[in-house]
């Protein structure tokens, strides 16, 4: 018997760490599978009404951050689902445009690594002090991280679309520097718009949403 509880005093001891913090901010909801997957849809819906909505004003969106928010909810892999399937259906029905099968690939890949993203950033803020489930998140270190990966990942999109785009219609990268800089204004929209998004939007809707699951 002795020998039995102190190998169960190890397992405990050895339980990953992540595993005991997500515990601490798991909601009870999110336990219940019909309602992740009512919750998942709803994100995913979510984004693409979003996104067809803002489709009129050039690289101005919401479509990122709301990835971004179902991954921090929900985790790694619904976050990563909502991102692949939610960018799936809006660029293969996009009014502008289907895009052309490499850029298409790639932006399947980049949204859902925007919901991977999300969930690992929580997992980052959960071990910090400055951050609780219930308390404000509008800090200045949490908007200082938020700020700084939406500012990240927008300049990983465009540099990375660009260089496809340029691939796709020039036929090589020699004109890549002047056909980056031809479109640089919306580059600058696009990253200063979701840099803002995710320091005056998002940790609102974080701490909505912590409040009505919990």
């Amino acid at each position: 018997m002795e020998q039995e509880s102190s190998m169960k005093n190890t397992e405990k001891s050895t339980e990953h760490p992540e595993s005991s913090w997500e515990k601490e901010h798991h909601s009870l909801w999110l336990e219940k599978k019909t309602f992740r997957i009512a919750l998942v849809s709803t994100f995913s819906a979510l984004a693409i009404v979003i996104g067809y909505l803002l489709a009129q004003f050039p690289n101005i969106e919401l479509f990122t951050l709301t990835i971004f928010l179902s991954g921090f909810i929900l985790g790694k892999r619904d976050g990563m689902i909502v991102g692949f399937f939610s960018s799936l259906i809006f660029t293969l029905f996009n009014p502008i445009g289907t895009s052309p099968l490499p850029l298409l690939a790639f932006q399947l890949f980049y949204y859902a690594i925007t919901g991977l993203v999300g969930a690992l950033t929580k997992i980052f803020l959960i071990r910090r002090k400055f951050y609780s489930l219930d308390g404000d998140l509008y800090k200045i270190p949490i908007i200082l991280i938020f700020g700084t990966i939406g500012a990240l990942m927008t300049i990983f999109f465009q540099i990375f679309s660009s260089t496809l785009d340029a691939l796709i219609y020039l036929g090589s990268l020699d004109g890549f520097l002047l056909y980056f800089l031809r479109g640089i204004i919306f580059t600058a929209i696009h990253i200063i718009g979701n840099t803002l998004g995710f320091i005056f939007v998002l940790p609102g809707l974080i701490q909505l949403i912590n409040k009505i699951l919990n």
